[in-house]
């Protein structure tokens, strides 16, 4: 029923036989060519049909991983590279930076798709792990920019999590069991604020704004748990469910209780004067909301995040009754 919703048959004929869906693989530059970055980018489409429960032994998958497992074994193709290649073109400096954010990327994507135990998935885990750590052990984590020609940049030493790697680690529970203090470091940085002040990376010669990075909490919750961006705040805290890390983070405790409370007495997430389905302020969760279409009836607007609600509770290790 999966393979023949419309939601997953729209997804699968924009993929190409190559296995890409179009010249870009993460989709957070904006598009060049009229049509949204997201729809042309070959990570969140994957992702999007993980998290849709697209059967993995399909035809999709298979193609896909062809190109997903070739980045995350090193293959130094140029044409590897997808939307990076200007970039390095005019600076070959990045190339190591943008092969390392991809295969970031594809690592997340092949966690979630259940391939945890894949040695090479295990060994590009471990890599950016150990970069990880190595980050939260050092000064630079707590002073994580300098100040260049008046501008706030990113410690050029600096690794933060990102979205990415905080993504595979919450779908490798072995990798967490295995580097227990790690993911423990990991959820106390991920409880912190993350800074108010825009900051740029730079590159060689040029400047980039970082939206995959975590540096703290994303969702920038008001004193009473109110987020402005919701699904950004829902794939946040599941992803910290995943690392044992909502008890440590106050901002998480906050909005979650702000969210069960809106619930009714069946669970279904219920606040008041919802009059639209929620919406999506960044592409970084184009995969993961909404994954229900806007039907425009209540049921419609209330169905992702009820589920994502219910979801994180499960993780959580609180009862649910099905009614």
């Amino acid at each position: 029923m999966v393979a023949e919703s419309k939601a997953a048959t729209a997804l699968v004929k924009k993929q190409k036989d190559t296995g890409v869906w179009g010249p870009t693989l993460l989709g957070l530059a904006p598009s060049t060519s009229g049509r949204a970055a997201k729809d042309l980018a070959t990570i969140p489409q994957y992702r999007r049909l993980v998290q849709l429960g697209y059967p993995l032994s399909l035809r999709p998958f298979k193609l896909a991983d062809r190109v997903l497992f070739r980045l995350l074994s090193r293959d130094d193709d140029p044409a590897l590279l997808f939307e990076f290649q200007k970039l390095i073109g005019t600076d070959p400096g990045a190339e190591a930076w943008a092969r390392w954010v991809l295969r970031e990327a594809v690592a997340a994507a092949l966690a979630e798709a259940g391939y945890v135990e894949d040695p090479r998935l295990r060994g590009a885990a471990h890599k950016v792990a150990s970069a990880v750590s190595h980050f939260l052990r050092s000064p630079a984590s707590e002073k994580p920019f300098v100040r260049v020609k008046g501008q706030t940049v990113l410690h050029p030493e600096a690794y933060p999590p990102s979205w990415y790697s905080v993504a595979m680690i919450a779908a490798m529970p072995n990798l967490q069991r295995e580097r227990a203090g790690f993911t423990e470091r990991l959820a106390h940085y991920l409880g912190q604020p993350a800074p108010k002040k825009p900051f740029v990376m730079l590159l060689g010669r040029k400047k980039i704004k970082p939206m995959h990075l975590l540096l703290g909490d994303p969702m920038g919750a008001d004193a009473k748990g109110t987020v402005k961006d919701l699904p950004l705040a829902l794939h946040f805290l599941e992803l910290l469910a995943r690392i044992g890390g909502v008890a440590t983070s106050s901002g998480a405790t906050k909005v979650l209780s702000r969210l069960y409370k809106e619930c009714d007495d069946q669970g279904v997430w219920h606040p008041k004067n919802l009059r639209s389905q929620p919406k999506a302020l960044s592409p970084i969760d184009y995969h993961y909301f909404p994954l229900a279409p806007d039907s425009k009836s209540m049921e419609g607007r209330q169905a992702d995040v009820t589920f994502r609600l219910a979801l994180i509770a499960k993780l959580l290790g609180m009862q649910l009754e099905y009614v």
